[in-house]
């Protein structure tokens, strides 16, 4: 750490949490209403799926590169822009609807704007969890706990209110809405982290250039590839991320059209994964620290993994399946804060933007051919045999843990203070690098 904090002072914690939860309480009103708007405005699903394609590109590529400008610029001004530039550019589709002038091609470009800027952001906002949980005189798990609980309860409360909004005001006025959270977002985080110094820009930084850019950003990569652990954990997301995809966009949707109560069911059943994960995230921001990582974490992705498949392929009754999901939500709930705060620990301050950037966007690469793929597979071999297919390999992703040794340092990986003093596992990636 850049300093040593004496006294203890939780608001920087705080206000970047109210922050966090209103930025992707706009996100995900943002991805509610576009799809919406598209869909009300001309009425093709096709055009709806290229906006969100044009949203979910950007994203994937900014991640890919855009670490080293969070080091450069600074994480406070990083996450400033990031909200401010897509506020303005979600402002300017009912602006110009309203002024009769937009087109799709100006939606598609402002939608890849909010996708550009997006990603950024959110590391930016991330990576400086380890610092606020210390000046809090908090764990890194209980304050990883709490960040991915604010992010469930935005995305569950912009979910349950997006719709609500959209049938009384209609998705052109719940588009100045969603811009009215960025902008309330962006001037909350810069107060929440004025002053604090892994905040700020990188001092004595090279002169930019293609070549100190290129270097900057393969340390990132380098240092991913060079430590087991952060790997197979990037790994495992890239390919439990797409899996996921399938699932939420195509299987269960289409589950729940064929054997159960259409969109009532579907509804209830990702209210039930929801609600229950945000219990787990803050259960586990609790008490997770009495517990070792690697048993916990492995147990849960085994319980997130199969069984809803299973449960999906040889039953046609909302109850088993609504059951599977809410104890699949809570043990979901407590993936993220572990992963998150071993990410913290095993990664150096100085390489932690470019690592959780390189980290993003691994986990986000097959995410869009997710859905793709589940639905040729429908189509091609029905909905029963798909599941069953999608779900044994999801299984042998959730039994890497209990197959490779690497997986075990989630119980030997130090605190931030504890590998700045050199006490990491011999032979660790972050040692090597």
């Amino acid at each position: 750490m850049s300093e040593d904090f004496g006294t203890v002072d939780r608001r920087p914690l705080a206000t970047v949490l109210a922050a966090n939860l209103v930025s992707i309480a706009g996100n995900c009103l943002t991805y509610m209403g576009v799809p919406w708007f598209v869909l009300q405005s001309t009425g093709s699903a096709a055009e709806a799926g290229i906006v969100a394609f044009c949203t979910l590109l950007p994203a994937v590529l900014a991640a890919l590169v855009t670490g080293p400008v969070i080091d450069r610029m600074g994480r406070r001004r990083v996450s400033v822009a990031s909200d401010l530039a897509c506020g303005l550019a979600v402002v300017a589709i009912p602006l110009l609807q309203f002024a009769g002038i937009l087109r799709f091609w100006m939606l598609c470009v402002l939608m890849a704007m909010t996708g550009l800027f997006r990603a950024p952001g959110e590391t930016a906002r991330g990576v400086l969890l380890p610092t606020l949980a210390e000046r809090a005189g908090m764990p890194l798990t209980r304050a990883a706990g709490l960040y991915d609980g604010a992010a469930r309860c935005a995305a569950l409360t912009a979910s349950a209110l997006g719709g609500v909004l959209i049938a009384v005001l209609g998705a052109e006025n719940v588009l100045l809405v969603d811009a009215a959270t960025f902008a309330v977002a962006a001037p909350l985080f810069a107060f929440g982290v004025r002053g604090l110094p892994e905040a700020q820009a990188r001092r004595r930084a090279e002169p930019t250039s293609p070549r100190v850019y290129r270097r900057e950003l393969a340390e990132g990569y380098r240092f991913v590839a060079a430590t087991p652990l952060l790997l197979g954990l990037c790994l495992m997301t890239l390919v439990t991320r797409g899996l996921d995809q399938g699932w939420s966009a195509v299987l269960l949707p289409v589950h729940a059209r064929e054997e159960l109560d259409g969109a009532v069911d579907l509804g209830l059943l990702n209210a039930a994964f929801g609600v229950c994960a945000l219990m787990g995230a803050l259960v586990y921001g609790t008490v997770g620290s009495r517990f070792r990582r690697w048993p916990v974490f492995t147990i849960a992705f085994l319980i997130g993994g199969l069984p809803r498949f299973v449960v999906a392929a040889f039953t046609d009754t909302f109850i088993p399946l609504a059951v599977i999901m809410a104890v699949e939500g809570l043990a979901f709930g407590v993936l993220n804060p572990i992963m998150a705060t071993v990410t913290y620990e095993t990664v150096p301050e100085d390489l932690r933007s470019r690592v959780l950037s390189a980290t993003t966007a691994s986990a986000q690469l097959v995410t869009p051919l997710g859905g793709l793929a589940a639905g040729l597979l429908v189509d091609s071999v029905g909905l029963p045999s798909t599941l069953l297919a999608v779900g044994g390999v999801y299984l042998l992703a959730t039994l890497c843990p209990v197959i490779f040794p690497a997986w075990r340092q989630m119980d030997r990986v130090g605190s931030p203070r504890a590998r700045a003093e050199g006490s990491l596992p011999q032979g660790s990636g972050a040692e090597r690098a």
